[in-house]
C-alpha cells in the first residue's frame, strides 16, 4: 500500500473539474485507490465521492493506493494537486 499526504493548493478548492480530474485519473488505475479527511474515506474513482470531501484550499487529504499499481496511480494523482489541477 501507497500513503500519501497531499494538500490542496488552487485556491477554489475541489469543485466538479478538480474532482473530475481526479476520478478520470483514478480509473486510469486498477489499483484502489481512496482519499481520506478526518474520519470519512471516499472511493477516489467516484467524482461525487470527491465532491463530498468538501476540501478547500489548504485542505490536507491522505490518498491510499493499493493494487498492482498503486505506486503509479498515487504518483499520478500527487502530480494534479501539486499542478494545482492547472487552474492557476
Amino acid at each position: 500500500m501507497v500513503e500519501k499526504l497531499l494538500t490542496v493548493r488552487n485556491r477554489a478548492g475541489i469543485h466538479a473539474r478538480p474532482a473530475a480530474l481526479i476520478a478520470q485519473t483514478a480509473n486510469r488505475f486498477a489499483a484502489e485507490v481512496t482519499l481520506e479527511r478526518d474520519d470519512t474515506s471516499v472511493n477516489a474513482k467516484s467524482i461525487m465521492g470527491v465532491i463530498t470531501m468538501a476540501a478547500g484550499y489548504n485542505t490536507t487529504l491522505t490518498l491510499k493506493a493499493e493494487g498492482a499499481d498503486e505506486q503509479e496511480a498515487a504518483e499520478a494523482i500527487f502530480a494534479l494537486f501539486e499542478s494545482k489541477f492547472e487552474e492557476e
